[in-house]
């Protein structure tokens, strides 16, 4: 089979990757729980880029040679035989918890029957493939289990890849919606649900946010571009609201590393500020099922900005690395056939 692989990273990964032929996993190789995977379909996220340009941490997290990506929509080509959920033939999507050597950008993948669901009807598998770490990470920075209808919610970068899905899902689970964006996506971010769109390009978010006083239950920061919104937060936060850090910013260097742990696990009476979640990816198939319903439903939707053939998986990434991408960046990995549709 075909895939994009990198050995090692000196600057950008798009200019590390080469296309390499390598065997196609057996089925008789399988683990318990495992599938062997035809991937149709794949969409790529920041993190892609940013493991394996992180020097030591991404040396640790990922063996090498690797290929990048966590997302895919793909046909089940074989299982393992404690696979009871899913038949060969059938089309699944999903994604991985964390980077594997076999990531979604070749053109099979072995996963966990854990990290994925069937493709519900009528969804095309360029919006299945949407779905993965951005939809899931949306869905658990909006600490569903604990979220009560009616809660006030403030989505710090609502027109990117997690923004998008969180709006959409913060809206299903019965919550009120600000946030924030650009002026060419204003009216997105409303099409989405949103009930108040700040446009950061004419609005003091920070000043806006303060004279507001104490309304929110959720913060939740997909941007993380520094550390200005945490500090503000006790001045935004209701009594026993949180604070939720998705967006990554420095937090791939050791400082950010350390500066993240430090919030997440030494209590709030020790460090002082709000209560601090950090999104630890977790995809199963409890959320992706739980996704696909609001999908099938007409309650959420994938916005892809834009389409990439296989071959033109570089190109992908220099798109997703100058920001700004409304939605999600979709790679067309192997041809469909009609019944994929």
């Amino acid at each position: 089979m075909r895939t994009w692989q990198y050995s090692s990273v000196q600057g950008k990964l798009e200019d590390c990757l080469t296309i390499v032929e390598v065997p196609v996993p057996s089925p008789s190789s399988l683990a318990k729980d495992q599938l062997l995977v035809e991937i149709i379909s794949a969409s790529i996220n920041p993190v892609d880029y940013k493991l394996p340009e992180s020097g030591i941490i991404g040396r640790l997290m990922i063996s090498r040679p690797a290929t990048p990506g966590l997302d895919f929509c793909g046909r089940v080509i074989a299982k393992h035989p404690s696979v009871t959920a899913f038949e060969t033939g059938q089309l699944v999507f999903g994604g991985f918890t964390q980077a594997n050597p076999m990531g979604t950008l070749g053109q099979y993948t072995v996963t966990s029957s854990g990290f994925c669901a069937l493709v519900p009807a009528g969804i095309d598998p360029d919006q299945a493939a949407a779905v993965g770490t951005a939809a899931t990470t949306a869905y658990q920075s909006l600490m569903p289990d604990s979220l009560e209808p009616g809660a006030t919610i403030f989505i710090n970068g609502g027109s990117g890849g997690v923004g998008t899905w969180a709006i959409q899902e913060a809206k299903a689970l019965g919550a009120q919606v600000i946030t924030t964006c650009s002026t060419g996506n204003v009216d997105l971010c409303r099409q989405l649900g949103a009930d108040e769109v700040l446009d950061y390009k004419k609005v003091d978010i920070i000043s806006d946010l303060k004279s507001r006083g104490n309304v929110f239950d959720l913060v939740v920061d997909n941007v993380g571009s520094n550390t200005e919104l945490y500090d503000t937060s006790p001045s935004l936060l209701k009594p026993g609201g949180t604070f939720v850090q998705v967006g990554v910013g420095e937090a791939m260097t050791a400082s950010g590393v350390a500066s993240s742990l430090k919030k997440q696990f030494v209590p709030t009476f020790i460090r002082g500020g709000p209560k601090y979640y950090f999104v630890n990816m977790k995809n199963t198939s409890e959320f992706f099922s739980h996704i696909g319903s609001w999908m099938a439903e007409g309650k959420a939707r994938a916005i892809v900005d834009e389409t990439y053939e296989w071959e033109d998986v570089p190109a992908a990434f220099r798109r997703l690395r100058e920001g700004h991408v409304r939605g999600k960046i979709v790679i067309h990995v192997s041809k469909r056939v009609k019944s994929d549709i």
